[in-house]
């Protein structure tokens, strides 16, 4: 693996933030400064349909750490992170939200914490927030549900202001709406050592917010596939199998008392009843859950390509 050769690397996704990466570059440029950190900011344009990428290329133009990617069409925020996190060099990496919201006064401490403390992972958390009343409880719900699930305890999985060990961010594919589960995945990968910052949230200043019920239903969606696969995505007969197993002996089970109940107390209406019924059905369940996880692993042993993004233009200004 090649070795880091900066200090950060901001990895910033975006779709149609115009307004709000003029000011943000400039805070950030502030804070490197002050702190005298070898830096790159490398903006991730999910296919914007604004002046987002022709205000990319202007700063880029003006500050030579500002480098950025452009995708063709809007690919979700996990394939912008997965793409920023194989072009980073950072020693550091830290993700944050293009919107204005995440402050970069906390990379100073975030940096801190994964170079002196040893953290490997380092999740913020937006004590107080300024979002709308649905938000704030529908997240409040998904925290509970996702520190329940992945045994992790972190209060705000979906902070987008998050700082990364290198080897971390190098070791790991972001792919799906799997954005979320970073930590989840890390942990999965060996990467155990997980912490937490409180960190200012500000309010908006620019355009909406890109919030909506099916992002919330796909969050928990995305959680059950996550904890699926940190549990049995190598292994998924143990899952399939088992549970096929379970469904084959219960309706074996009634079917060997019927068969009993007609040699012994010769009941000839065995077929007319319910439980016959019943044993097939758990019997046919329970075959095809089996046959999944037997095709499941061979899948496995035969991956597919992954899907490759296709990036019109990038900026390296190294």
């Amino acid at each position: 693996m090649d070795q880091a050769s900066l200090d950060i690397s901001l990895v910033i996704p975006l779709l149609n933030e115009e307004e709000s990466l003029g000011e943000l570059s400039e805070w950030i440029a502030r804070v490197m400064t002050a702190n005298s950190f070898s830096y790159e900011v490398l903006f991730i344009d999910d296919g914007s349909s604004d002046g987002s990428w022709a205000l990319i290329e202007s700063l880029s133009s003006k500050n030579s750490n500002i480098k950025g990617i452009k995708f063709r069409r809007n690919y979700g925020k996990s394939s912008a992170l997965d793409t920023g996190f194989k072009a980073c060099k950072g020693r550091v990496v830290i993700t944050m939200d293009a919107d204005l919201q995440d402050s970069p006064d906390e990379i100073p401490e975030l940096y801190d914490m994964i170079v002196k403390e040893g953290f490997q992972v380092v999740s913020g958390w937006k004590k107080e927030r300024h979002d709308s009343f649905i938000k704030n409880k529908t997240s409040k719900i998904y925290n509970w549900t996702t520190r329940k699930m992945s045994g992790i305890y972190l209060h705000d999985f979906n902070c987008g202001l998050k700082a990364y060990d290198y080897e971390v961010v190098k070791n790991i594919e972001v792919e799906g709406e799997m954005h979320r589960y970073i930590p989840v995945i890390a942990k999965w990968k060996g990467f155990g050592k997980i912490g937490e910052k409180v960190v200012k949230h500000q309010a908006r200043k620019h355009g909406v917010s890109k919030f909506g019920m099916n992002r919330f239903v796909n969050g928990f969606l995305d959680l059950f596939t996550i904890t699926f696969i940190t549990r049995f995505g190598k292994k998924p007969m143990h899952f399939f199998g088992a549970l096929g197993t379970l469904f084959f002996v219960v309706g074996f089970s009634i079917a060997l008392y019927l068969s009993v109940a007609k040699i012994a107390w010769n009941e000839y209406n065995m077929t007319s009843r319910p439980a016959f019924f019943l044993s097939i059905l758990c019997m046919i369940i329970g075959s095809q859950l089996f046959l999944t996880g037997f095709i499941a692993e061979l899948i496995i042993r035969n991956k597919g390509q992954k899907e490759v993004y296709q990036i019109e233009k990038t900026i390296d200004a190294s």
